[in-house]
């Protein structure tokens, strides 16, 4: 009876280690992992390689581009998550949406990018949020009503 557990042990463990599969790094040919990252209506194009910290979103200093201090912090967050802070280059192009959607894109973006480029990193940006796209995205205007939801003013006569 001990041995049917014993390889019934042995058979579980053989299971799960080959379920989890050794990821491999995905670069092209420049050495760089390319990721795409969503936020409400942005979309963003992202390329990370190894480098100085340099990031260049539509082919502007992100200073320039994200002029609001929270914004940049925003896209800097994956880096000191993963404790990667000045050692990649982003080069990130984006559209649609507003300033604060585009540098949520960004983040996803990057967070993705950098999975593909160090599968490691993965189980920190995981735990950190920084994986999953925020789908929340603004409600469609229905006719007959004012807004999304909001009913035009009641008049009794």
């Amino acid at each position: 009876m001990a041995e049917d557990f014993s390889a019934l042990a042995n058979l579980q463990t053989a299971s799960v280690s080959a379920a989890a599969p050794v990821r491999e790094p995905k670069k092209d040919s420049q050495g760089r992992s390319y990721a795409t990252g969503k936020r409400k209506n942005a979309v963003a194009r992202v390329w990370v390689k190894p480098g100085s910290g340099k990031i260049i979103v539509n082919g502007r200093a992100l200073e320039v581009y994200f002029a609001r201090p929270v914004l940049r912090m925003l896209i800097n967050q994956p880096f000191e998550v993963a404790s990667r802070i000045d050692q990649f280059d982003v080069v990130a192009t984006v559209a649609g949406g507003g300033l604060s959607g585009q540098a949520g894109a960004v983040r996803h973006g990057i967070s993705r990018a950098l999975t593909f480029f160090e599968p490691a990193l993965r189980s920190p940006l995981k735990a950190g949020g920084f994986l999953t796209r925020d789908s929340r995205v603004v409600e469609r205007k229905k006719y007959g009503k004012a807004k999304a939801r909001r009913s035009f003013q009641f008049s009794k006569r």
